[in-house]
């Protein structure tokens, strides 16, 4: 039997943040933010709300959607490049406010690529026979980690959570296949350089802002363009499929050139490419949950329809993965 997934939910703040509040506190306008990434706002966690906390809202309705009890959960995988700590991880947290203690849970860093990859693992988990439920998450507030006075990332980002049951499917629904990439040497394109142990957050680092994101947005936007492109016809051609088969594409929403770029490599038109950009911005590994679950309440995306997913991100990683809602 194929793994698939049983149900979804996300969940945004409440506060949304607009190119015109960014133009009072940067170098910045709306017209020159959309022209270049197709952002117009973008959601802002509270101070006292956690990436835990989004994720645990997103994962309740995920729960509820899935028609299970919280208990009936075997798993979680939280996929994060901003945990509320180095450790215990965020995975950990999530589930003891689930009331799921005992229940195995763990973090993974893979940047915007991080819900695929952790949909990936999942479908491994499953596909042993011992495990009914993994719950798999997305949940980022990167707005705590990006430099305030930097227009070249603060624009870009948001905070959100996306999240999905997966269990063994009981009809032709399910993960279809999967291609997972990922190249240490183009670690430095984009990185949060303090932090760990190889530059701890001291003085001198803080003073020199790098417990902040730093990016070369030129070189990754081409990467990306590139890798996404290449992993996507890859996978297909091992599935025997080409584009026209496939209902939708869900990108990972990080700039709406890299996007138009992507469907022109697939030769799919935008109509069939789902694109939330300018609503949230790059909220990095939980992008894709939250646009497939807003296709869905849309009624974009439908049962049986063929979905491809397709993300590129710190790391750097890639990869993609086609399955059947």
């Amino acid at each position: 039997m194929k793994v698939a997934i049983k149900g979804m939910g996300f969940y945004v703040p409440e506060e949304v943040v607009t190119n015109f509040d960014l133009e009072k506190i940067l170098d910045t306008s709306d017209a020159w933010i959309v022209e270049r990434t197709g952002i117009r706002e973008r959601r802002r966690a509270k101070d006292t709300e956690l990436t835990s906390d989004l994720a645990v809202n997103a994962s309740k309705m995920a729960i509820k959607n899935a028609g299970i009890d919280p208990t009936d959960i075997d798993f979680i995988i939280c996929a994060t490049a901003s945990p509320d700590y180095l450790f215990p991880s965020t995975g950990c947290i999530v589930g003891t406010k689930l009331g799921l203690g005992g229940v195995p849970a763990v973090d993974i860093a893979a940047g915007c690529t991080g819900f695929i990859y952790a949909l990936s693992i999942a479908h491994g988990l499953l596909a042993t026979g011992n495990l009914k439920n993994v719950l798999v998450v997305g949940a980022e507030e990167l707005f705590k980690i990006v430099d305030p006075e930097d227009r070249s990332t603060y624009v870009l980002f948001g905070d959100g959570a996306g999240a999905a049951i997966l269990g063994l499917s009981e009809d032709d629904s399910g993960i279809l296949g999967w291609e997972l990439r990922a190249d240490g040497g183009y670690g430095e394109l984009l990185m949060l350089p303090a932090r760990g142990v190889a530059l701890p957050l001291n003085q001198e680092t803080i003073e020199k802002k790098l417990h902040y994101v730093k990016m070369k947005g030129n070189e990754i936007f081409k990467l990306a363009v590139r890798c996404m492109g290449d992993v996507s016809l890859s996978l297909l051609k091992k599935l025997g499929m080409n584009s026209s088969q496939l209902d939708w594409i869900v990108p990972h929403q990080a700039n709406i050139r890299i996007i138009q770029a992507l469907a022109k490599r697939l030769d799919v038109p935008m109509e069939r490419v789902i694109v939330n950009v300018d609503k949230y911005g790059n909220t990095s590994a939980a992008s894709i949950p939250i646009a497939i679950c807003e296709a869905i309440e849309e009624g974009k995306i439908k049962k049986g329809d063929v979905v491809l997913l397709v993300a590129f991100g710190a790391g750097l990683t890639w990869g993609a993965m086609v399955l059947r809602i």
